[in-house]
């Protein structure tokens, strides 16, 4: 069985057991060093296979929830707990945990750092230790579900902006994960970039937590969506919920698309 192959069974496998919960944040605060406090009591649950969007002003504390499920602030850096897969996340089971949850920064020169495409995307299949015939399979076939099969041996900072921010997608799709967050994904995009990634995420069977500022993706591809303001989650709901209530829009600085 090819790579292609087997993910488009582990694919069908996450659409059939949708209710079952991929992410458990309880109780999560969390402070940077300077004192500063960036979560207050954050409760999140989301399900395999939904598409969700986290919205809310700058300094609401997105990005900040976003790098808990992914492991880059650690266990003893706040109060609460975060699960992912089941798993409490622990020193122990961080590599098991990134693997699981591929990150998306909002600039993808942050996630490209390597001479060609090829490399860029073979990055995680190797530090995971698959075989060399293996990683190829998979960049091949990550390259493939972001359309950029013709990059592979391109240098990855002389793409446009799009093309880089596919790039990084396929970085991450490359190791498999169960669970995709992107921050900002349609940031600097023009609209022909924009709607070839609104296609590419519709299309993906993956569990997706999206932070963004744009609610006309929001509207377009998330069904279900979270606001934070001020470190806490201040709504969860249908999207269609959340955009019809003029007065919790205009209370936490966002716009109806």
């Amino acid at each position: 069985m090819t790579v292609g192959e087997m993910v488009a069974v582990e694919q069908s496998e996450r659409v059939a057991v949708g209710s079952v919960t991929v992410v458990e944040v309880r109780s999560l605060c969390f402070a940077y060093h300077d004192g500063r406090e960036v979560l207050h009591n954050v409760n999140l649950s989301i399900c395999q296979g939904e598409k969700v969007a986290l919205v809310g002003p700058n300094g609401a504390g997105k990005s900040t929830l976003m790098l808990h499920l992914n492991g880059i602030f650690g266990e003893n850096d706040g109060d609460g707990s975060v699960c992912v897969m089941g798993q409490a996340l622990r020193k122990e089971n961080l590599g098991e945990i990134r693997a699981q949850v591929g990150l998306v920064f909002q600039d993808p020169d942050d996630q490209l750092f390597s001479p060609t495409v090829f490399e860029d995307v073979a990055f995680g299949p190797l530090h995971m230790g698959l075989p060399e015939e293996q990683v190829r399979r998979q960049v091949a076939w990550a390259l493939e579900q972001v359309g950029m099969s013709d990059y592979v041996e391109r240098v990855s900072h002389h793409l446009s902006i799009g093309e880089k921010k596919r790039v990084a997608i396929a970085t991450v799709l490359s190791m498999n994960p169960e669970i995709l967050v992107l921050d900002e994904p349609s940031a600097g995009l023009d609209p022909r970039a924009r709607r070839s990634l609104i296609n590419l995420l519709r299309e993906m069977s993956q569990t997706i937590l999206v932070s963004t500022h744009d609610m006309r993706l929001v509207a377009e591809l998330f069904p279900r969506t979270v606001v934070m303001d001020e470190g806490r989650i201040v709504a969860d709901g249908s999207t269609s919920d959340i955009l019809d209530d003029a007065a919790l829009m205009e209370k936490h600085g966002l716009e109806r698309p």
